[in-house]
């Protein structure tokens, strides 16, 4: 994502046209590729078939530390919520009623909100029973908050569902904060999209070169081959040259010179679009159609 500074236009309607772009309901959708899923062997086979006759537990969950990513409307007053949640991952949640003019959900219910919430059920599709606003956080505002649909994007995107993952969820806590308080989102970003891809099993270590099986040096290039790592750059290479000594800065998460900034955003971009099989993140094309306005 380009976060360049451009005039926003107001914050309601960056959240409209955000909102109306991210992916489609749970039963339309696809999440990025996943190269660790482990090889079905005859004996797992026969245990996962025993395992699908056995009843399902019907979930009741109370209290659980969560935040609103995306919602669509269903049937005529309800909505269904695709939340992150501390303990149990990415859901989602058919919020009954929300939608009627005198529900109280209809204000707590809101993105870049933290909430507790509870819910019961077994299937893909959960119930919502409780959702409490919790506070405490400031509002994301004009491009932070474009930045923040971003982010939102992303865990969309790259979390299967169901698949705990709190550091992950701590460090979106700390971004949106990082965000509303104005740090620079150009460092915030690549920050988070790497800890993404690194609990989406899609990124190993920065630091060690696949083919010499040694530390990457500081004044070397490499490409970063999203299958299997870095290794020394070619003259034929057409994707992102990075330095050895960005590698090792991204790695301890120091962006400060400007240089690991411009090629860890290029790098982060061909990472992500090579995972997403060149599909476009809609929140990156928002803010290139603004600042075209």
């Amino acid at each position: 994502m380009d976060e360049q500074a451009v005039a926003v236009p107001e914050d309601s309607a960056v959240a409209d046209k955000a909102a109306a772009v991210l992916p489609a309901p749970p039963a339309a959708k696809k999440t990025a590729s996943r190269s660790r899923a482990p090889k079905v062997t005859p004996a797992n086979s026969a245990t996962r078939r025993a395992a699908s006759k056995s009843p399902a537990k019907d979930l009741r969950i109370h209290e659980q530390p969560g935040f609103v990513l995306h919602s669509w409307p269903y049937k005529e007053t309800s909505l269904i919520i695709d939340v992150l949640t501390r303990d149990h991952g990415r859901i989602a949640l058919v919020a009954k009623g929300a939608k009627r003019p005198h529900s109280q959900l209809r204000s707590v219910l809101q993105t870049f909100q933290p909430l507790q919430l509870g819910w019961t059920g077994k299937g893909e599709i959960r119930t919502l029973t409780t959702a409490d606003w919790v506070g405490g956080m400031l509002p994301l505002e004009k491009s932070a908050l474009l930045c923040g649909f971003y982010l939102n994007e992303l865990l969309v995107k790259f979390l299967m569902r169901d698949e705990a993952h709190p550091d992950l969820f701590d460090l979106y806590v700390s971004t949106l904060n990082q965000l509303a308080h104005d740090e620079p989102a150009t460092i915030v970003l690549r920050r988070f999209e790497l800890a993404l891809l690194r609990e989406s099993g899609l990124l190993g270590d920065l630091t060690r070169c696949t083919q010499q099986r040694e530390r990457v040096q500081t004044e070397q290039f490499y490409v970063l081959d999203p299958e299997r790592g870095p290794r020394p750059a070619m003259p034929a290479d057409t994707v992102p040259r990075v330095s050895g000594k960005t590698l090792l800065a991204m790695q301890r998460g120091d962006y400060t010179e400007q240089s690991t900034q411009l090629q860890s955003k290029l790098l982060m971009r061909f990472l992500l679009a090579h995972h997403l099989h060149g599909a476009a993140l809609n929140t990156r094309q928002i803010l290139i159609d603004l600042q075209n306005l």
